[in-house]
């Protein structure tokens, strides 16, 4: 033994460091976060997750997580069946990244399928806040460590982070599902000049070609839909978006893409907010059928042309490359940046 090494003997305490991964659910999405336990072969953590009668979150771990990689699973959306609104889940999600900091977790990832407050990202008049920086501040106030998040709704919400978020994106799976329909003479159609890139991608994925609608926005939640710019006549339509909301649009959309001659029209999206009236217009819409995925819970009562896919399985590939210090840019081949 060299000098160094005896010196080191003497005064320092030696121990092998094995990494644990723990996964934890919120109340928004605990049928997402069980999947996702599944394939990484671990049992969800115990955590005790309560609302006070005057309206505060209570969070409790049941065990030690000293030493862990701490994975939260929370979308911050409602969810009917657990009695939690969007502002709860943000805030129980909070409570629960403070309190595994507090609990001496290595790391606190913060697993957040759909962002919300992500329409917020700028100000679209004076006196207006920027809600979606406001989030980005506040889980990193909480002590997240990282954030892992699918489809945001503008790539500029990356950039109010200083800690690292890795983005994903479900554009993948819902081409492939596309694909695999067999339909003919596709047309891929951007809902607004903002979503070209994304759906420019997503026909060339299917081997489709584009459209555009025009489509103005007065207010919040309210858009009129103008024209198509590009050949629809006799094609079958896809309505590609990031997220669903109360769909009064996506409607008008539907049926604008139909007077101008496509035999029929279908959707995808990947966050189902279905918010409002959200199924009163997708019940009585021309799309023969909504494809969306499982970053947030449909309510009960959803119309048959509905399709879910679930997220799970690019979740868990996600995770494991976390926790392994692998890229998670490779799960996507680099392609997770569709903005």
């Amino acid at each position: 033994m060299s000098n160094i090494e005896a010196h080191l003997a003497r005064h320092s305490l030696q121990v092998g460091y094995d990494k644990r991964l723990m996964l934890f659910s919120g109340r928004a999405n605990p049928e997402l976060a069980q999947r996702i336990a599944e394939k990484l072969g671990v049992e969800l953590g115990p955590v005790t997750l309560k609302t006070f009668s005057n309206g505060e979150v209570y969070c409790r771990y049941g065990e030690s997580i000293r030493g862990a990689d701490v994975f939260i699973v929370q979308p911050t959306c409602e969810n009917p069946a657990t009695g939690i609104n969007a502002n709860d889940a943000l805030m129980e999600l909070l409570v629960m990244i403070d309190a595994a900091v507090g609990a001496s977790a290595h790391r606190v990832i913060a697993v957040m399928p759909w962002y919300g407050y992500s329409r917020q990202d700028k100000k679209s008049a004076p006196r207006e806040p920027i809600t979606s920086r406001l989030v980005a501040r506040m889980l990193e106030g909480a002590g997240a460590d990282r954030v892992l998040a699918m489809d945001l709704h503008t790539g500029q919400i990356q950039g109010f982070f200083s800690k690292p978020l890795d983005h994903m994106t479900a554009v993948f799976m819902l081409t492939q599902y596309f694909a695999d329909q067999g339909l003919k003479d596709l047309v891929v159609v951007a809902p607004d000049a903002g979503r070209v890139k994304t759906a420019k991608n997503f026909a060339s994925k299917i081997g489709a070609e584009l459209a555009i609608l025009n489509k103005e926005r007065p207010d919040h939640q309210v858009a009129e839909i103008g024209y198509v710019i590009g050949d629809v006549k006799g094609r079958t339509a896809v309505i590609v978006d990031d997220m669903i909301d109360t769909a009064g649009t996506l409607k008008a959309a539907a049926q604008t893409v139909i007077d101008e001659g496509a035999i029929c029209v279908h959707a995808a999206a990947t966050h189902a907010v279905f918010s409002g009236n959200a199924y009163e217009n997708l019940a009585s819409s021309k799309f023969e059928q909504i494809v969306v995925t499982d970053t947030i819970p449909l309510r009960a009562g959803a119309p048959p042309n509905i399709r879910v896919l679930s997220c799970a399985e690019l979740l868990t590939d996600s995770i494991r490359r976390i926790f392994t210090d692998d890229s998670v840019s490779e799960v996507f081949g680099g392609e997770n940046q569709l903005f």
